[in-house]
């Protein structure tokens, strides 16, 4: 099993197994006021899936979050600057992210199931993605759509 003859990535073990996709290389990250609830509420209403959770009580050191789709989000508690170092550039709230899926009418059910503040009802754009946004308990923007983005050029 190959790239150029299954379309595919990553690397399977030659009994036919499939191949395993690249981890996702690029992590969005976001800080929270209460990081155990943004984490709670990014499962039940989105379907984000917790990986890991680091830190004790109310404190979350590092976490992250795998869409099932594909990729994933790190966040933490929001903390103190130590210092002489620069701050966080981005406070609670202030995340926004574009989020793949290819269902999201069900998506939009299931945010407002789960009481999701709406921000934007779900529309067809002009470029052929259906879309919706929602605003997450720390105010932090989520839109998802079916658009994966522009095919890219082929390496080389």
């Amino acid at each position: 099993m190959d790239t150029e003859t299954t379309g595919t990535t990553g690397t399977g073990t030659g009994t036919g197994t499939p191949p395993i996709p690249p981890a996702p290389q690029v992590w969005p990250s976001l800080r929270a006021r209460d990081a155990r609830a943004l984490i709670r509420f990014l499962s039940e209403a989105f379907g984000f899936e917790e990986v890991v959770a680091y830190g004790e009580g109310g404190f979350v050191a590092h976490a992250e979050l795998a869409w099932p789709e594909g990729g994933g989000v790190m966040l933490g508690s929001d903390r103190p600057t130590p210092e002489g170092e620069e701050p966080w550039p981005g406070g609670p709230g202030t995340f926004t992210a574009y989020v793949v899926t290819a269902d999201p009418d069900a998506l939009h059910a299931r945010a407002l199931a789960a009481g999701a503040r709406i921000t934007t009802a779900p529309f067809d754009t002009d470029y052929g993605s259906r879309d919706f946004a929602a605003a997450d308990p720390e105010g932090n923007r989520w839109y998802f759509g079916s658009y994966p983005g522009a095919p890219r050029p082929p390496a080389g």
